[in-house]
């Protein structure tokens, strides 16, 4: 039995699954299996992986796309290792990836979740940037609260987490009918009963393309709604002020797609005081300047000032 299952969902990846997978292959530490779920590509992605042939490839092919929740969860069922390791068919680990998380179990032997730092590059830029989060120390290997440590960023990405089987029989799968955010919704589930150890050392690459999701998806009934969490906020402060983040985000996507039932939704059960003074001077615009905001969001990011919680 391979200690780490490293699950890799490609979706139209003939550009980069190549060296998504050879990132894997060269990692230092050889205890692993590989399984691919071929989300029902449309392009090159399917003969691109074959022609890799490699003995540590279980590769899953799909008739149709099926969507990343339910790709991540056929992959997820069919490991046969202890650890779930989670790569998007897009990025890169560096080649001590798996080693930093072996450092991290043996350091936290009690933990069931794994993380460390990303840099993020973006596509047609020639260099990465360092994927912040809260961090108040020093340390290299860092236990710590989801929430607390994911206001900036999350601290769990799909490419640099690595999670114990057990967990997924404790709080379930990932969610299939969310299209759009069902990452953040497995963290939430995760977060709330389990702390993460992580590594402050990037090792993974995330290859970021701006806004390519939202070309896709264009209504907010697609993206977890956060009301199954409403009572552990009211004792759970880190957790609510990350969840009214993701709501603030919903807010402004709603109103620029005329949602104004989800609007009213969101604002009931926001708390204001926990947006900056930038996210409520966005929140009060009308709809037209946001509008106009939305379409300059990279040039507002550069400001200070973003559209979204993450």
């Amino acid at each position: 039995m391979p200690k780490f299952s490293v699950v890799i969902t490609v979706y139209n990846k003939e550009d980069f699954v190549q060296a998504t997978v050879e990132s894997v292959l060269n990692q230092s530490v050889e205890d692993f299996e590989i399984i691919i779920v071929n989300d029902g590509s449309t392009d090159d992605s399917a003969n691109v992986i074959k022609n890799i042939n490699q003995a540590a490839i279980n590769y899953i092919e799909l008739p149709q796309n099926v969507g990343a929740s339910a790709a991540r969860n056929i992959g997820i069922k069919s490991a046969k290792g202890s650890y779930i390791a989670l790569l998007d068919g897009d990025d890169i680990w560096d080649n001590y990836y798996l080693a930093e998380i072996i450092s991290l179990i043996h350091m936290f032997p009690q933990h069931h979740v794994f993380a460390t730092a990303v840099l993020k590059e973006h596509i047609g830029e020639t260099t990465a940037s360092n994927y912040s989060f809260d961090n108040p120390n020093e340390d290299t290997f860092l236990d710590l609260n989801y929430f607390e440590s994911s206001y900036k960023n999350s601290l769990l990405t799909s490419s640099s987490a690595v999670i114990h089987k057990s967990v997924f029989n404790d709080i379930g799968f990932y969610d299939e009918s969310i299209k759009s955010g069902q990452d953040t919704d497995l963290w939430i589930r995760i977060g709330i009963k389990y702390r993460v150890a992580f590594s402050t050392k990037p090792a993974v690459t995330y290859i970021y393309a701006p806004q390519s999701l939202y070309k896709s998806i264009r209504s907010v009934t697609h993206r977890p709604d956060y009301l199954a969490y409403l009572e552990e906020e009211k004792t759970n402060y880190a957790l609510k002020r990350f969840i009214d983040l993701n709501r603030y985000s919903l807010i402004i996507r709603a109103r620029l797609w005329s949602q104004e039932k989800e609007v009213n939704t969101y604002l009931e059960h926001l708390d204001i005081n926990n947006l900056n003074s930038k996210q409520r001077f966005l929140l009060s615009l009308p709809i037209y300047a946001l509008s106009l905001a939305f379409k300059s969001q990279s040039l507002l990011e550069r400001a200070g000032l973003k559209l979204s919680a993450f």
